[in-house]
């Protein structure tokens, strides 16, 4: 059911992601288990201009949408889920400009995002407030042509790789109080420590930047003043919850094949080890949350794609593709049993990678707070719509999957752009 949302393009992207994950990312795996951040490797993927999958062409993007966008992030965590995280954190960086951006802005870095040359982030969470963005106490304040910007951001995705943060600081008071601004990387002023060692997620880019009285240009600014809490939001919502579900769904995927795997090489009895009952029903588990979790995972994302309201979809999706994975890597662990503690086997690694999608763009309390507050009416405005562009009714996207079937693209709001992915209507 999962294959409905796709069409034969999104079915070629994923074989072209899968090969280049296979052959370029894979041998380099183990090298970044020592835990340096990895530039090689982000370099090629990001020449293969994938982070310009939600950018327009006319931007020099693929206008490809959050579903193949989906098909991306997933095969690359498939292998590496440290890189899949990567694309991930840069998707983020390229909201702020797409929704923000001024044209002179879009001009200038959407095409460096989509052909590689400049990754970008974005800055919000700090040390003292966490997912509380209006705890933060980073200042940026205006001194004639400029603004001045003190303060520290805490896991950020891509920091020592990145050549542009998109930071959100406090301009004023209050919710309208903070603005968000685009940081060159080599400004005077910012600075970043030495990156910390992590759980999981080895060879990804997630950590501080420190800014004292880093000085940048007024035009650098996103949006007006007392726009900050919205690009902090939409970034999290149309991007992070759906960016994260992909990741956790290419761990999950590659959960199941290595568990399969091993239950099929390792014998016990002079049978195969899933000739078991015991251990047929726990991959029997793990395929069940996977089919589920891929198919809450295309479903948001061509929701999204297609202008519907799908604020509830992207929470529930990332809730359940992360906490489903780290339940299979765990019965995935009983069954290779002592063998799932040994490094040489990558089950462990994807259990501490999967580890790192709880907190971002709301852990899973923080969704199941709010699908609770949409069942009993207390819900907010839709993000899934608030910062989109209706597209002129030539564009009108729908999706076609593998059997002929359309779905209707009523109500749209995505921008205006089609492409091979999603065809126009008559």
């Amino acid at each position: 059911m999962s294959d409905w949302f796709l069409t034969p393009r999104h079915e070629q992207l994923r074989e072209e992601v899968r090969t280049f994950a296979e052959t370029e990312v894979a041998p380099h795996v183990q090298r970044m288990e020592t835990g340096q951040v990895e530039r090689e490797v982000a370099t090629k993927i990001a020449a293969r201009g994938w982070i310009g999958a939600t950018i327009e062409t006319a931007y020099g993007g693929m206008g490809a949408g959050h579903l193949a966008k989906t098909v991306i992030i997933e095969e690359l965590s498939r292998i590496c889920a440290a890189m899949g995280a990567m694309v991930q954190a840069s998707q983020l960086g390229v909201a702020k400009v797409v929704h923000f951006g001024s044209e002179e802005q879009k001009k200038r870095w959407l095409p460096r995002f989509a052909d590689g040359t400049c990754l970008p982030t974005i800055a919000v969470t700090e040390p003292g407030s966490g997912s509380h963005v209006l705890g933060m106490e980073a200042t940026a304040v205006r001194d004639g042509d400029h603004y001045v910007l003190t303060g520290r951001k805490v896991y950020v995705g891509n920091s020592h790789i990145a050549g542009v943060h998109g930071v959100v600081a406090r301009t004023g008071t209050g919710s309208r109080g903070l603005t968000a601004f685009l940081v060159e990387a080599d400004r005077p002023g910012l600075s970043l420590p030495p990156h910390p060692a992590t759980l999981g997620l080895h060879g990804f880019g997630f950590g501080e930047l420190r800014l004292d009285k880093c000085r940048i240009p007024a035009a650098n600014r996103l949006g007006q003043e007392g726009d900050g809490l919205d690009v902090a939001h939409s970034s999290s919502v149309l991007y992070g919850r759906p960016n994260l579900t992909a990741v956790a769904l290419g761990i999950h995927q590659a959960i199941t094949e290595e568990t399969v795997r091993f239950a099929t090489e390792r014998h016990r009895y002079g049978k195969p080890l899933h000739d078991l009952p015991t251990v047929k029903h726990k991959i029997g588990q793990i395929q069940s949350r996977l089919m589920t979790a891929r198919l809450a995972a295309y479903h948001a994302a061509h929701l999204l794609d297609t202008g519907h309201p799908c604020d509830t979809e992207l929470m529930n999706a990332k809730l359940i593709n992360v906490e489903w994975a780290i339940d299979s890597a765990r019965t995935a662990m009983e069954i290779h049993a002592a063998a799932g503690l040994l490094t040489g086997r990558p089950i462990e690694r994807y259990l501490r990678d999967a580890f790192h999608l709880v907190a971002p763009a709301g852990t899973s309390d923080v969704q199941l707070l709010r699908l609770g507050e949409a069942a009993l009416g207390l819900g907010k405005s839709h993000w899934s719509t608030r910062t989109a562009t209706p597209p002129t009714p030539a564009n009108r996207p729908v999706s076609e999957g593998r059997q002929g079937m359309t779905a209707p693209a009523r109500h749209v709001r995505r921008p205006s752009t089609t492409s091979d992915f999603q065809e126009p209507t008559p």
